[in-house]
């Protein structure tokens, strides 16, 4: 088995992401809405806007993951930032998703002055509430109807880890 890297997201990546998100695990765990055309990955993806970071975890030649963060702007919120991310079916539990989070908390703790990182996680989603427990993530709440998902409402927990907490 190859190695996890860990990168910036390239232009040449969008098809990769954008059929990663494709498949019905990826998007009924996010917040990403079915059948969205290249074009919307392109825009989604240009991280162009301050505070920005779009990793891709790689594995040989076959992108398997990937991971968009966000620092928020406003002056009293520049010391967080957020996270969304989604790994491919056939990677998971092979520590992509660790990597992919344990690559957002250096970026964000060491490089990016931000002492809290918040993330939104279905309840459901046990296997990625563990991840983010593991990298010293903590429910802060939970939010009931969070979305609506395969023709009903899902709640979400916020989790957030804080630096030096």
């Amino acid at each position: 088995m190859h190695p996890i890297t860990i990168r910036h997201l390239e232009p040449g990546d969008i098809p990769e992401v954008h059929a990663l998100y494709a498949s019905e695990h990826a998007y009924a765990d996010t917040l990403q809405l079915p059948f969205q055309p290249v074009a919307a990955w392109e825009k989604k993806l240009a991280c162009t806007h301050p505070g920005a970071v779009c990793l891709v975890a790689v594995q040989g030649s076959e992108l398997v993951g990937q991971l968009g963060l966000e620092v928020f702007q406003s002056p009293r919120r520049r010391h967080a930032a957020t996270f969304g991310m989604g790994v491919k079916a056939s990677a998971r539990g092979r520590g992509v998703g660790s990597a992919l989070v344990a690559a957002a908390i250096d970026v964000c703790e060491q490089w990016m002055n931000v002492s809290r990182i918040e993330l939104e996680v279905y309840t459901e989603n046990h296997a990625a509430v563990e991840l983010y427990r593991k990298h010293g993530f903590v429910v802060e709440g939970t939010c009931r109807r969070y979305a609506f998902r395969d023709g009903r409402y899902v709640d979400a927990h916020l989790m957030a880890r804080l630096l030096g907490a």
